[in-house]
């Protein structure tokens, strides 16, 4: 599939805002499976510094530095993203998942040191007696990781309620699993934790969906928003996709944005300013398909 996204961010505020430094992690990442034909960023004010980077995992960031005062702050990003879908996998012929928590806990060299760093608990994922308590059901003993990943999502889908008032980005983990309600953010770090708690490397997938109108009506502009997702990893075949809001396994259309622990290290847009007062923010986000 072959998508047009614009990502559309504007912060309005009580008083002028003098100074602004902002990172933005909006530029869809290059992966197996996905190409960006194009990317360019739209910033008013006109940021006095733009700079961008890309990390050790793959992610394209932006830092911007506005200098001229200001009572609204508007970026919009502008991408146009091939995705081929992902790879058939037969998940039940992949290592039990001892096996793989053992590979990345003792001593991991080589390329397993890049997925032991993921089996750790990081800020927006805690370690939880809670999380390990609900992922044992998925992974008796000697399943294939896989396939107890593909169990635990399935459950996540059916025994959390997506209900977009009863979370904030601040929501702590415990409560989640406490409530059993939340948004594609609070079930992706649910099974994220789930998944950690055993040992196994598990992270953080930020991108978007493509949102089909029921039939006979037409697209809404605007109308589609951020998603998140997990990955989980073997051995063999490495990371694959699992999207416990909707229990699929994601292929052509989710555009992958950037990956992370968790929230915090892939956040679309954040920074600091000098200034401002109150403040409020609208999000608009529209994926488009060209064919």
């Amino acid at each position: 599939m072959l998508y047009r996204v614009r990502h559309e961010t504007v912060y309005t505020y009580e008083d002028p805002v003098q100074l602004s430094h902002n990172l933005a992690h909006l530029q869809p990442m290059r992966r197996s499976g996905q190409t960006v034909d194009s990317f360019a960023l739209e910033v008013f004010p006109e940021p006095a510094v733009v700079s961008s980077r890309e990390d050790a995992w793959g992610n394209v960031s932006h830092f911007l530095l506005v200098q001229e005062a200001h009572r609204e702050f508007r970026i919009v990003a502008n991408s146009q993203v091939r995705v081929d879908g992902a790879a058939g996998h037969d998940l039940s012929t992949t290592s039990p998942w001892e096996e793989v928590a053992a590979s990345v806990r003792f001593r991991p060299r080589g390329e397993l040191v890049k997925a032991a760093q993921f089996r750790h608990a990081s800020p927006f994922v805690p370690s939880l007696a809670a999380a390990r308590e609900y992922a044992l059901e998925s992974f008796p003993p000697g399943r294939a990781v896989l396939e107890g990943a593909f169990h635990l999502m399935g459950r996540i889908h059916r025994e959390f309620r997506y209900d977009p008032q009863a979370t904030t980005v601040a929501t702590p983990l415990a409560e989640v699993f406490a409530k059993r309600r939340g948004v594609c953010q609070d079930f992706s770090h649910a099974m994220i934790g789930a998944l950690r708690s055993l040992g196994l490397p598990a992270r953080y997938v930020s991108g978007y969906l493509e949102t089909r109108p029921p039939p006979g009506r037409p697209r809404l502009v605007g109308a589609d928003a951020s998603h998140a997702w997990v990955q989980a990893w073997s051995p063999d075949p490495g990371w694959v996709d699992f999207d416990p809001t909707n229990d699929v396994i994601p292929a052509s259309r989710h555009v992958t944005v950037a990956i992370g622990r968790d929230f915090g290290d892939v956040t679309p847009l954040k920074g600091l300013l000098l200034g401002g007062g109150g403040q409020k923010v609208s999000v608009s986000v529209d994926v488009e398909p060209l064919g």
